[in-house]
């Protein structure tokens, strides 16, 4: 069935398509919708799962965290401050293995207080565990929210799937939604080995000592590993069904590139259009969209890079301190390769700023040509 819908609509589809038994969220913009959507499902029937209404973020997901040990299917929403309330609860559900899957909203954080749009949020929590798909239209978000959930009841690693706060969050799009047999196929009832029950005593949460401490993060991080080929076997299942892949990489126009934009989001979409009004005027430029974070797709970049590349890499976050989040790890994820492309840092749209098609050219141009230090971050601040 063809709907239009928003890119937070789409993540509420997802969910109650998905057969979430428990759903906690706490409102806040551009978040918001994604709980109205499903109390208005919940309503009007079309939505099955128990909603959970609670006094902050931090609540919501150590509500989650209850009932995710119980067993259930477990899903929530939020943005900005309140993914950063969550913090602490975010370390919490990873770390007891569970996959519960939230939707973030991008959104700046305070201070000085914004609403709109730029990465910080989700990129803060990078190091919590926590598997991050990051989407670029909301056929991608319902998508990738039903994918979420296989992926993580297969790693027992939770997922946060990405989009931008107004860019994507409210605007309508046609989105192909599935109907609720062929997704019950491919995604079946969640039904853990292990799980509380008061039938059958045990203990969760013990307290460890250094030995089985370190043995559990290390087991932690090899699964976390696994996760990009448990994440491509479920791409192609999804394929099977229902006609659509997503890779972690999604270069665009790259392959013979000498200069290639590498970016993440909704902004992915201008990034195509300046390489193509760049190949109209002689120039062989690509662009290379992030879709996998965590974890990390290092060996793919390695395959699908050179070393006569250039790179410009335009964060909507920055690592204070140090340089660009994205930028970061993709000189990580370079630096053994020899010769390595030539990566250059470029920070825009920071809260809320626009990224336009011009202005991915003049980022485009300034790689290009070389003007610019590759070891120093260029700010590309808003002309308005």
């Amino acid at each position: 069935m063809k709907k239009v819908l928003t890119g937070n609509y789409a993540a509420a589809e997802a969910a109650a398509l998905a057969g979430v038994q428990v759903a906690s969220i706490y409102p806040i913009t551009p978040a918001t919708q994604i709980g109205e959507r499903l109390s208005e499902m919940s309503a009007e029937g079309s939505f099955g799962g128990r909603l959970i209404r609670v006094e902050s973020e931090h609540s919501a997901m150590a509500s989650l965290l209850g009932a995710a040990s119980a067993g259930a299917r477990t899903f929530t929403a939020t943005s900005s401050q309140g993914l950063a309330y969550m913090h602490e609860m975010l370390h919490w559900v990873s770390g007891a293995r569970l996959p519960v899957v939230m939707v973030d909203v991008n959104r700046a954080l305070a201070a000085p207080w914004n609403l709109w749009s730029d990465q910080s949020d989700s990129l803060s929590q990078r190091d919590t565990g926590w598997l991050q798909f990051y989407c670029a239209s909301s056929q991608e978000v319902l998508d990738t929210v039903l994918m979420a959930f296989k992926i993580s009841e297969k790693t027992f690693l939770p997922s946060m799937v990405v989009l931008d706060g107004f860019t994507l969050s409210h605007t309508y799009e046609p989105v192909d939604v599935p109907d609720e047999k062929a997704v019950r196929e491919f995604l079946p009832p969640w039904r853990p080995e292990s799980r509380l029950d008061t039938g059958a005593p045990a203990a969760f949460g013990s307290l460890a000592g250094a030995k089985d401490y370190i043995r559990l993060r290390r087991r932690m991080a090899y699964d976390m590993e696994q996760a990009l080929s448990v994440i491509d076997d479920v791409a192609k299942e999804f394929e099977r069904l229902f006609g659509r892949r997503y890779e972690p990489l999604a270069p665009y126009r790259a392959w013979d590139a000498d200069t290639v934009l590498v970016i993440a989001g909704a902004a992915a979409g201008a990034a195509e259009a300046a390489v193509d009004e760049l190949r109209r005027d002689g120039h062989r430029a690509g662009s290379l969209r992030l879709r996998v974070f965590r974890p990390f797709p290092a060996d793919a970049l390695r395959r699908m890079l050179h070393g006569g590349m250039r790179l410009a890499v335009v964060d909507r976050s920055f690592s204070q301190g140090s340089e660009g989040t994205f930028s970061q790890e993709i000189k990580a994820a370079l630096y053994s390769s020899s010769p390595k492309p030539v990566t250059t840092g470029f920070v825009a749209g920071l809260g809320g700023g626009d990224i336009t098609v011009d202005l991915l050219k003049e980022i485009w141009a300034e790689a290009h040509n070389g003007t610019v230090n590759p070891a120093e971050t260029v700010w590309m601040e808003d002309a308005r």
